[in-house]
């Protein structure tokens, strides 16, 4: 029995990803591959953008960039992955990669969330305190906004990840998903897991539920100040832009709310898969459209990027 059980430990997680259909494999191969390509391009552009544009020196751009950055390496850790397992006869991946797979999930999912949490706080004060904006938004407070999303992530991360570490598989090593994820690992655990699930409701809630509940009372506060606005077309600008911006963060923050702060017993794959596609693939690939390339400062950085032209950090 305990060399089953040492077997068992040892053997590699089979990761069954978005399909068992042989006829649906090649067609999600395309689609994800698009939408990877889609995302890697938009935000790389951003980042290169604003770091080669003087002019893009708002703290705005700065926590931007580093947004652009955390989406690129956040598809990275799981998407590549499942395209390979699309068209590979072995799925299989090993303790260890799981785990370290998991380990940069999380941590650079609530780099994502913290730092939403930080834009949002930004557009609170350049509307509401425009007078102070520059001191409440210096590059100090920046930098330690974004030091603050990076060690809070890594800390939940490496927490998590010990926990996981410590489980035993000794049943079925088969994941019903396109990367090793809390819910199907934990439902795939024979020792007890509720000290885990505990730290999802509690630490867990810490990291995503509050940037989320910080992001509504921001975007509330923004939403009184547009109302009060002279302008009715700056008020339909203002609504146009906090209503694009609202609903990609409820997107983000729902599917992850809906996929982990559930029970495990009432966890469902196919659901699960698809709520985590929207926020693996979806929300990064919709952040450069929805943050940058409407914004007329963004576009000029970007043609200037591809002409080789220099921006003047005068106004005109």
């Amino acid at each position: 029995m305990d060399g089953t059980n040492k077997s068992s430990e040892g053997a590699p997680f089979i990761l069954l990803g978005l399909s068992t259909n042989p006829g649906q494999l090649r067609p999600l191969f395309a689609l994800f591959l698009v939408l990877y390509i889609a995302g890697m391009m938009g935000n790389g552009l951003i980042v290169a953008a604003i770091r080669a544009s003087p002019a893009l020196n708002a703290p705005m751009y700065f926590l931007l960039a580093h947004l652009s950055f955390a989406d690129l390496c956040f598809t990275s850790v799981t998407v590549p992955k499942m395209l390979a397992n699309l068209i590979a006869h072995d799925r299989s991946i090993s303790r260890a990669g799981c785990l370290t797979q998991m380990y940069f999930f999380f941590a650079l999912g609530v780099t994502d969330s913290c730092l939403l949490a930080a834009m949002a706080y930004d557009r609170y004060v350049a509307i509401r305190h425009p007078l102070h904006y520059t001191v409440r938004m210096s590059r100090a407070v920046c930098t330690g906004l974004v030091t603050t999303a990076w060690v809070v992530s890594h800390s939940h991360s490496l927490l998590h990840i010990l926990l996981m570490a410590r489980l035993s598989f000794c049943a079925s090593h088969s994941v019903p998903h396109f990367f090793c994820d809390h819910q199907p690992l934990l439902r795939l655990a024979c020792s007890d897991t509720r000290h885990i699930q505990l730290l999802i409701f509690t630490e867990g809630a810490a990291v995503v539920v509050t940037p989320f509940l910080l992001i509504l009372a921001s975007y509330g506060a923004i939403a009184v100040a547009v109302l009060r606005l002279p302008s009715v077309s700056g008020r339909l600008r203002a609504v146009s832009t906090c209503g694009s911006h609202l609903a990609v963060v409820s997107l983000f923050y729902g599917t992850i709310i809906a996929v982990y702060f559930q029970p495990t017993t009432r966890y469902e794959a196919e659901r699960g898969r698809v709520a985590t596609v929207m926020y693996t693939v979806i929300t990064p690939m919709l952040n450069p459209v929805i943050y940058s390339l409407r914004n007329r400062d963004v576009q000029g950085a970007l043609r200037a990027l591809f002409t080789g032209r220099r921006i003047s950090t005068e106004p005109t």
